[in-house]
């Protein structure tokens, strides 16, 4: 049995919760109920992915500083937040600081510390890695580790993507834990009563995030 189930399979068991009837194809119906699913299990998706940093979303991002660089970096395509405390100056084998608040950047900005062995603080601005000094010494090597908004992924190609194209496509989250947001959600929708089906998700949520 797969790990993961497709946008169809969530579909339609969260509408089978819902007292619905499945659907063939549910991604594709026509049927109000589930092209309000379907748009539903996006906004559950793009919602689970900032609640928790799941470890299947988890990515490493490295460079190292060059020559000429200006001490900006631009950030991967996919990347929703840094996870706490993973990143490292490799090169002198210390963590890196930050993120700093924009008053903590301008500081260190206006003191001038370039001379004092200071390295490797960051700020994320306009979707950017910024270091600190700036430039940077060549030969600093950086990781970390970050969430990936990306978490639904084609089949036939295997491109992940933070929305679902058609119903094949595999949903890279626990599947009860989003059959039961995606449950939840839809209740809310039409005005329903959602207690129940909330504490189900809370359930779902705390088991999958304590463990």
């Amino acid at each position: 049995m797969a790990r993961f189930y497709t946008a169809n399979e969530i579909i339609n068991r969260a509408a089978l919760e819902c007292g619905l009837t499945p659907a063939s194809d549910p991604a594709e119906s026509s049927d109000e109920s589930f092209v309000q699913l379907k748009g539903l299990l996006d906004s559950a998706g793009q919602e689970m992915v900032e609640l928790h940093p799941w470890q299947g979303l988890r990515k490493k991002f490295a460079f190292t500083t060059q020559p000429g660089d200006t001490g900006i970096y631009p950030l991967p395509d996919d990347f929703s937040y840094m996870l706490d405390q993973t990143g490292w100056n490799k090169s002198a084998r210390l963590p890196v600081g930050g993120p700093i608040s924009a008053q903590a950047w301008s500081y260190l900005d206006g003191m001038n510390f370039l001379d004092q062995p200071l390295y490797a603080i960051f700020q994320i601005e306009d979707n950017k890695l910024q270091l600190y000094p700036q430039p940077p010494p060549p030969d600093i090597s950086i990781a970390f580790q970050y969430q990936s908004r990306n978490w639904v992924k084609a089949q036939n190609t295997e491109i992940p993507d933070d929305k679902i194209s058609n119903g094949s496509d595999l949903v890279m989250l626990e599947p009860i834990m989003m059959i039961k947001m995606l449950k939840v959600m839809f209740l809310s929708a039409k005005g329903f009563n959602t207690q129940d089906a909330k504490a189900e998700l809370q359930a779902m949520f705390d088991s999958r995030t304590g463990k």
